[in-house]
């Protein structure tokens, strides 16, 4: 198959960027998008061409690495898949494809269509952990954790922290993110001991570099693992919570 690509281009982060235009022929339908930006790379350093700036690690869905705007839609036409896990079987032979990066002003661009992403690295950093008391080993089932409460904790840590929530939302909002990396730890027996410093780190940190949410939905639908928006409602909920609490502890302390 036979697509044209319409890629951004751009050599740094303030330089102008513009929209180049590429043939690329003789494609499989079996490969993934990356394999077909590899092959585009492959044949432009050949003609003695700068080749496309893009994010990839793993190429399994796992590690976030990948991310890129594919015809509007994050990760392109596919629900549910990271962009490495897109096969070129999702478009048609003789298509025009337009490839971006992440838009979002908390996302700078690096060059063409890798973007800086280390707002996010700040929000774990703020509270995305928990307390490790060193000493003997504890026995396996000393924490009970039910079952329910071990899957949702589950499901808010598959977030690969891909910033496709972000890119996908009109106010650039990292809500999602944010609120799946706090809830997997927070809903835990192991996550009690930092729960409301937690919330209130997390959530004041988010604030300080992403929109507001305003519960558009387009989180949830381009997130390569279907994280929900409930846990937004969960995370919300934990930091009134938290902003009570710990400022009952502060006037206790004081």
């Amino acid at each position: 198959m036979n697509v044209t690509l319409q890629i951004w281009r751009q050599r740094s982060t303030n330089a102008n960027g513009r929209f180049e235009t590429y043939q690329v022929d003789d494609i499989t339908p079996d490969m993934s998008f990356l394999e077909m930006l590899d092959i585009l790379n492959e044949r432009l350093t050949l003609q003695g061409e700068e080749p496309v700036v893009f994010d990839s690690d793993c190429r399994e869905g796992i590690c976030g690495t990948c991310g890129l705007m594919i015809n509007g839609q994050a990760h392109g036409p596919q629900l549910g898949t990271a962009t490495c896990q897109l096969h070129m079987r999702k478009f048609k032979d003789g298509d025009t494809i337009t490839v971006e990066p992440w838009r979002a002003t908390a996302f700078p661009v690096i060059a063409d269509l890798m973007v800086d992403r280390t707002p996010l690295d700040t929000i774990v950093a703020a509270g995305g952990y928990v307390s490790v008391n060193t000493g003997a080993a504890r026995d396996a089932n000393e924490i009970l954790v039910p079952k329910e409460v071990a899957d949702t904790a589950f499901m808010a840590a598959a977030c690969i922290g891909c910033g496709a929530c972000v890119a996908a939302c009109p106010n650039s909002a990292a809500s999602l993110f944010t609120a799946a990396k706090m809830m997997q730890l927070n809903i835990l027996p192991q996550g009690q001991p930092e729960r409301w410093s937690r919330a209130e780190h997390m959530v004041e940190t988010m604030e300080e570099h992403f929109g507001s949410c305003t519960n558009h939905g387009e989180c949830s639908k381009a997130c390569p693992k279907s994280i929900s928006i409930d846990f937004i409602a969960m995370m919300n909920r934990d930091y009134v919570k938290a902003k009570f609490k710990n400022l009952r502890l502060a006037s206790q302390s004081g």
